[in-house]
């Protein structure tokens, strides 16, 4: 029986495309510059590498902009179906969690900004553990929410968009993997070693029922 669901963050309970937006406003903001959003985005869709080198800043502006983007408080919420699914699976008494990777300063802030932080009963960001090798696929984060969760792994989904680094744990160890096919920033990459999600969904709000649905065929 499935006791305990985990997420993802970036591209999975809340676009990462819409905390880009947020830092490259927040940098024309700082720069008073109502322009600068504009071109920001414009190379960014364009190509996500060098992007304030390609807008024509020098080395200190660069190391401001990176600055301005890392820690500025985001404007960033919730859509109202992840907010409705994670207030049904907690009504439904399971515990939540998130593992995300990412520079912890940006990831707090989204956390807080969104209201995790208020709603889960585990967050991991995993650079915390110890540095970027902590990263997924390691599967330290893993280990840790299972000890504290006091749950078997076969009683944890992951929630999870990426293919190149969120479904690989389903190797190592027998948790149910779903992958919410989002159309995010990094969902057209390649499995890592060819290990696919053991389901996958088109919307978060699909969670709940496919769990109930499917968790004692997975199990079988």
């Amino acid at each position: 029986m499935i006791k305990a669901v985990v997420f993802d963050l970036d591209d999975t309970l809340c676009p990462e495309i819409e905390y880009v937006k947020s830092g490259f406003r927040a940098i024309a903001n700082a720069f008073g510059d109502e322009q600068l959003y504009e071109k920001l985005y414009n190379l960014f869709q364009d190509d996500k590498a060098n992007v304030y080198q390609r807008a024509g800043f020098g080395y200190e502006q660069c190391k401001k902009c990176i600055d301005i983007y890392r820690n500025h408080i985001p404007d960033i919420n919730l859509k109202q179906d992840v907010i409705d699914t994670l207030k049904t699976l907690k009504y439904y008494g399971y515990k939540l969690g998130i593992i995300t990777d990412g520079r912890p300063e940006g990831q707090r802030n989204k956390i807080n900004a969104l209201g995790l932080d208020k709603c889960m009963d585990y967050i991991i960001i995993t650079d915390e553990l110890g540095g970027i090798k902590y990263r997924k696929p390691n599967p330290k984060a893993f280990e840790i929410m299972r000890k504290v969760f006091n749950v078997e792994f076969d009683e944890m989904v992951y929630v999870g968009d990426n293919p190149e680094k969120d479904f690989f744990i389903g190797s190592i160890y027998p948790i149910m993997t779903i992958r919410v096919m989002s159309k995010g920033i990094y969902d057209s990459g390649d499995y890592l070693d060819s290990v696919k999600e053991s389901f996958r969904v088109n919307s978060i709000a699909e969670i709940k029922e496919y769990i109930d649905d499917r968790c004692t065929y997975y199990k079988s």
